[in-house]
């Protein structure tokens, strides 16, 4: 009986990389599902003959409903078997795109797509929460981060060279019957090596948090896919960015008051925590900023194949591979998420600012490709560590919610992204042909005009993610306290919380019943360690715009 006692341990070992596997293959599926279908587009439309003004709702739907249901998706994982919502949303994703490919209207593929976002919104926390609870050490866990942020970061680049091998040599309709095949693989794999366990104190739902969630979420996602075509002082748009502004400032205030809140703020409120989810927003709206506008350039005015043009990302994947698990595994724990993120930013803001320099008649090997060499490094940089940082500490039956808050900076991330980047470099193009309307050249130069000005902005932005890294992020030793504390906290049973804080003690940023329900441990932590809560107020939504933003092809 020895030796299978002796195998024990690597029989455990072999479960949690093969788990990984698993983890890795539905995220892959559910990120680059976001810009294979926007390559499709142009097809499905000559298919189904739905008009120009319609085509943005096969994106918008999918943003919609994932994006409302996100946070409950999240919690969902946390109430029951991880391992089993995990399936659920595997198989659903699965059917909605089965759906998806059949479809026959304009009506039915809108309504897959729709369902599609539902069930991913239960996949997509399930997933990050899987790996969360599967691995405790530091060091494994380095190495599962640094896969998963490679497929967090560069799934989208996946998605521009799968989708376009797959319209232009077989239909558009594979490009969501591929995911039948993911999915098969990944619940086969959940089925045999994923453990069903859940949480021994299993939360409730919070009904009306959930309501209120879904409802200020939805009309966000809404009023940034109305921004696209309608413009930023549209009445819809704005309207729906402020009752969604005001309906999740309801929603936190109403987090206060409950006892099992659908979103507990001591997920949000702490610093490491909050200085992560802002990293992995702000690169988001980068990330598909550059997949956006470089995918313009290279098929609008450079004329390239959308296979082709799947081909020129290569590059920033391979970067991306490198740095996210050099960086997760190898100096994550010698540097700390300070450091890697902090350079990170700056690499990005280095690279955007290159492709500020961008011409109509710019070359890929001079104009583009150093750039995305320096921005897979950054990318790698930011997103594992920032993803790792972002679910160090948290209780395990906050795990779901707290992953769930990944994704949705990511995925907002996007819908800014693409709804604020295009406007801009939509009037900024619009702008210069009003000024220089004559020319061979023209509409190449205005369209390259309006592009550059979006880098600009992003490099913008990279800026400011640099200052709040160096504010907010924590060193290695914090990093590794932090290890601690969650390490001393987590194996405690329900019986043996800590009491209630007295009500003479000051909990200056904390509402009471948040105080009762963390405990003064976790009341002095947060006290010493908040960050406004406006910094994460968020809608998730994950698309590269169907809408060019410049005049037709030459």
């Amino acid at each position: 009986m020895a030796p299978a006692t002796g195998d024990a341990p690597a029989a455990a070992t072999d479960r949690r990389w093969l788990v990984l596997v698993v983890v890795a293959i539905a995220q892959l599926m559910v990120v680059l599902d976001s810009t294979i279908v926007n390559i499709a587009l142009p097809s499905a439309q000559r298919s189904l003959g739905f008009a120009n003004s319609d085509r943005q709702w096969v994106v918008t739907a999918y943003a919609l409903a994932f994006g409302s249901l996100l946070l409950v998706g999240g919690r969902l994982g946390d109430m029951f078997s991880r391992k089993w919502v995990f399936i659920t949303g595997l198989a659903g994703f699965a059917l909605a795109s089965a759906l998806g490919g059949a479809a026959v209207s304009f009506e039915m593929l809108v309504a897959a797509r729709a369902l599609q976002g539902a069930f991913g919104a239960i996949l997509a926390p399930s997933a990050l929460g899987t790996l969360v609870s599967t691995f405790q050490d530091p060091r494994e866990r380095g190495r599962a981060f640094g896969v998963f942020g490679s497929v967090a970061a560069g799934g989208g680049a996946v998605g521009l060279i799968l989708g376009g091998a797959l319209t232009q040599y077989l239909s558009w309709r594979y490009t969501l019957y591929v995911n039948l095949v993911f999915a098969v693989i990944a619940i086969v794999g959940a089925l045999v090596y994923i453990r069903s366990n859940r949480s021994a104190t299993r939360p409730r739902m919070d009904w009306p948090g959930a309501i209120l969630a879904c409802a200020g979420l939805f009309l966000i996602v809404f009023g940034f896919s109305h921004a696209e075509t309608a413009g930023w002082t549209a009445a819809v748009t704005i309207g729906s960015l402020v009752a969604g502004a005001a309906v999740l400032a309801g929603f936190v205030l109403a987090e206060q008051r409950v006892g099992h809140p659908l979103l507990p703020l001591r997920v949000i409120l702490d610093r490491t925590r909050g200085g992560a989810y802002v990293a992995v927003f702000l690169s988001g709206i980068a990330i598909f900023g550059v997949f956006l506008f470089l995918t313009y350039y290279m098929q609008l005015i450079k004329g390239d194949s959308p296979f082709t043009t799947g081909l020129l990302f290569l590059p920033l994947i391979g970067c991306i591979l490198i740095s996210s698990n050099t960086s997760s595994i190898v100096l994550l724990p010698k540097v700390g998420p300070r450091a890697l993120i902090a350079s990170g930013m700056l690499l990005g803001l280095i690279g955007m600012a290159y492709l500020t320099r961008l011409t109509a008649t710019s070359s890929y090997l001079s104009g583009v490709l150093p750039a995305l060499l320096v921005m897979g490094v950054a990318f790698g940089l930011i997103f594992a560590p920032a993803i790792n940082t972002a679910t160090a500490g948290v209780q395990r039956e906050d795990s779901g919610v707290a992953s769930a808050l990944v994704n949705t900076m990511q995925q907002v991330g996007g819908s800014i992204g693409t709804s604020a980047l295009s406007t801009i470099a939509l009037t900024a193009t619009t702008s210069y042909l009003v000024a220089h309307h004559t020319g061979a050249l023209a509409q190449a130069t205005a369209a390259v005009h309006g592009y550059t000005l979006a880098f600009t902005v992003s490099a913008g932005l990279f800026a400011l993610g640099l200052i709040l890294a160096i504010v907010l992020l924590p060193s290695r030793h914090r990093l590794e306290e932090l290890r601690a504390e969650a390490a001393a906290i987590t194996p405690a049973p329900a019986a043996a919380q800590p009491a209630p804080a007295p009500e003479s003690a000051p909990v200056p940023v904390m509402e009471p019943a948040l105080a009762r329900a963390a405990g003064p441990a976790t009341a002095t932590h947060l006290e010493t360690h908040a960050i406004p809560v406006a910094l994460l107020c968020c809608s998730p939504v994950i698309n590269a715009s169907p809408r060019s933003p410049v005049a037709p092809p030459l």
